[in-house]
């Protein structure tokens, strides 16, 4: 290697594709085959925060939806930062609704209402932006029509305004990242259930990205996430309260009475769903009948209280899927598995994985193993024979 540096590389391509070699009293190791030299020049350890990164895409996308361009994209994103506190702070109200417990100065407490005060600013900003500006074709260009109430009837008020814009802004971004998060995560812990969605996605796409066309051709893409619905439900819990006297299996319950369901209950029930601990997307492929009896499956609610959003978001979140698998396989780090954490939405919220592109093999032999006998390496360096292993970790110094 020091007296004949050129000729001595030229040696080793017929020895094998990794070779050990010694550098005075330091062992290394040389990559002689390009696949093998991509691989050590990746950083195998780069990982993803899939849980910000759902997040962060779900939130520039309701935004520019609900308000094309004012709100900016530094505002985008200091409105997802400020969703975890308030998403936090409502799963507390929601599970014990004392309001004098929420007037105690507590530090969770202080974050939650400077996280809604500041969210409440930016969207102020927001609409006093627009109204300075030129109409736009939007929710909420439509809001501000409504508040003029130019058909005689009454006006809508800036306070209600802001609350839909804000309630769509929260419901639009944390629910569809929370089911993305979990659907990765599913995925790596079912290769099966990701082989297949590759395949079709490879098929339907052929690497472009997709369209308003392909979305009824990903049949099993949409069943992924379905079944990703249904077993890990964002909207796991929720809270209603009686306007009236009424009856409900055969009890009177009183005007003001709080009633409970649970998606996640429904979706985990055998008698709806055989086999409900299992994630298993083959389940939806047979149309409106996996639906179960009585209409089991409720991700978007039901009835007058049905989400808005329950299309787009399929839309949405079909389109995200099909991208990301025609490109890239998420994995989780050795060891590492973040379950789905109940809060004010259900989902894995510290979720990082590791991220491998899909990129075939190069053309041209594969690497394998060096082959070397005892005495046949270049004398120059003292070349061994080795084995390449499945997964080399090389680290960059």
């Amino acid at each position: 290697m020091f007296r004949r540096p050129l000729q001595f590389l030229n040696s080793l391509l017929s020895q094998g594709d990794l070779i050990e070699i010694r550098l005075g009293p330091r062992r290394a190791w040389m990559g002689c085959h390009p696949e093998l030299v991509h691989r050590m020049l990746r950083d195998t350890r780069q990982e993803v925060d899939v849980s910000a990164a759902t997040l962060g895409l779900t939130t520039r996308l309701i935004s520019r939806l609900l308000l094309s361009d004012s709100l900016t994209p530094a505002a985008a994103d200091e409105v997802r930062n400020c969703l975890a506190a308030i998403m936090r702070g409502l799963f507390v109200r929601m599970i014990v609704p004392v309001d004098a417990l929420f007037r105690l100065p507590t530090p969770a407490d202080r974050r939650y209402r400077r996280a809604v005060e500041r969210v409440r600013e930016l969207i102020d900003a927001a609409i006093a932006e627009r109204r300075r500006g030129t109409p736009r074709d939007d929710p909420l260009g439509l809001l501000l029509l409504a508040a003029e109430a130019g058909d005689g009837g009454a006006p809508v008020t800036d306070r209600e305004v802001h609350d839909q814009l804000v309630s769509l802004l929260l419901t639009g971004s944390e629910s569809p990242s929370m089911c993305l998060a979990s659907t990765f995560s599913l995925l790596a812990q079912h290769p099966e259930v990701e082989r297949r969605l590759h395949a079709e996605v490879d098929t339907v796409l052929a690497g472009r990205l997709p369209g308003v066309d392909d979305l009824p051709r990903l049949v099993y893409t949409r069943s992924v996430l379905t079944e990703t619905l249904r077993h890990s439900p964002p909207g796991w819990f929720f809270t209603r309260v009686t306007t009236r006297e009424t009856e409900l299996a055969g009890r009177r319950l009183p005007r003001g009475t709080t009633v409970l369901y649970s998606p996640y209950l429904l979706h985990h029930d055998p008698a709806s769903f055989p086999e409900p601990e299992r994630f298993l997307s083959e389940r939806w492929l047979e149309g409106e009948a996996a639906v179960g009896p009585h209409g089991a499956l409720i991700p978007f609610a039901a009835g007058i209280r049905m989400c808005i959003g329950d299309l787009f978001s399929m839309a949405e979140m079909t389109v995200a899927l099909a991208t990301v698998a025609g490109r890239w396989r998420l994995r989780h780090p050795a060891g590492r598995v973040a379950a789905p954490r109940p809060g004010a939405t259900l989902g894995p919220r510290a979720l990082t994985m590791i991220c491998a592109s899909r990129t075939d093999t190069p053309d041209g032999t594969a690497p394998h193993a060096a082959a070397l006998t005892p005495g046949a390496a270049p004398t120059a360096s003292g070349v061994e024979k080795t084995r390449r292993d499945g997964d080399n970790g090389v680290h960059h110094t």
